[in-house]
C-alpha cells in the first residue's frame, strides 16, 4: 500500500472504463470497507488502538473474520488504512504545501519545521501509528516510512551535510518515533513545546557540524 498522494482523478493502468456491474461491485466494496473503518475507529476511540483486533472488528461490524481479512489483508493493513488519510495529508504538506514545512524555505528551516509538524502529528495520531509500527513487518520499508526517510535525507543533503546523510536521516527519524514521543509525553510529562525545541537544537547542531 502506498500512501504517497496522487493527483485527483488519476486512473491506475490507463485501460478501458469498467462496465456498470463492475462499477456497482466496486462501489459496494468501497462502502463496506468504509463501514469497517468506521467500526474500527469506534473501537479505537472506546478502548485504544491495542484493543483493535480483526476478531473484535468482525464482531463489531457483524461480519465474518474472513471478510475483514479480505478487505485489509492483516492487522497491519487495517492500521495503515486507518492512518492513510492523515498520513497522505502530512505528506502533501511537506511535498507540496507552503513553506517552511513545504518547498521554498532554506533546508535547515524546513528540517526544523517539518520535525515540529511531525511531533504535532504524532501527538494526534500516535497511538494508531505506534500500533501500526508494531503490526507491520519490515516497517522501515513501507512506502510512508521510505518517503519520510528520503525527505529527511534530501533536506540534510541540501543543507550541506556530507557525513553519511542516509544514516543521519535514520538517526534523526529515530528521534521522532511514535512510541518514544508518546512515552516522553505520557509518562515523563514532557511538554510538546520542549520536544519541538529539542528537535530544533538537534538538527541545528547536525547541520552546523556539517
Amino acid at each position: 500500500m502506498s500512501l504517497i498522494p496522487i493527483r485527483p482523478g488519476a486512473q491506475p493502468g490507463g485501460g478501458r472504463a469498467p462496465g456498470p456491474a463492475a462499477e456497482s461491485e466496486r462501489r459496494d466494496a468501497a462502502r463496506n470497507r468504509e463501514l469497517l473503518l468506521c467500526a474500527a475507529r469506534e473501537i479505537v476511540e472506546e478502548s485504544g488502538a491495542d484493543a483493535l483486533t480483526m476478531d473484535r472488528l468482525a464482531q463489531r461490524a457483524g461480519v465474518g473474520k474472513g471478510t475483514v481479512f479480505r478487505r485489509f489483508g492483516s492487522r497491519a493493513g487495517l492500521m495503515m488504512a486507518l492512518l492513510s488519510g492523515a498520513e497522505a495529508e502530512f505528506q502533501g504538506r511537506f511535498m507540496f504545501g507552503p513553506p517552511p514545512v513545504g518547498p521554498g524555505a532554506p533546508p535547515l528551516e524546513r528540517l526544523i519545521a517539518v520535525g515540529a509538524a511531525r511531533i504535532s502529528w504524532i501527538l494526534e495520531f500516535g497511538e494508531l501509528a505506534r500500533a501500526a509500527d508494531a503490526s507491520v513487518y519490515n516497517r522501515f520499508d513501507v512506502p510512508p516510512a521510505v518517503l519520510w526517510h528520503r525527505h529527511l535525507e534530501m533536506l540534510l543533503r541540501e543543507a550541506g551535510v556530507t557525513a553519511d546523510p542516509w544514516l543521519m536521516a535514520s538517526a534523526l527519524g529515530a528521534a521522532l518515533e511514535p512510541e518514544l514521543l508518546l512515552h516522553a509525553v505520557g509518562v515523563h510529562g514532557i511538554a510538546p513545546e520542549r520536544l519541538a525545541e529539542t528537535w530544533r537544537e538537534l538538527v541545528t547542531r547536525v547541520v552546523g557540524g556539517g
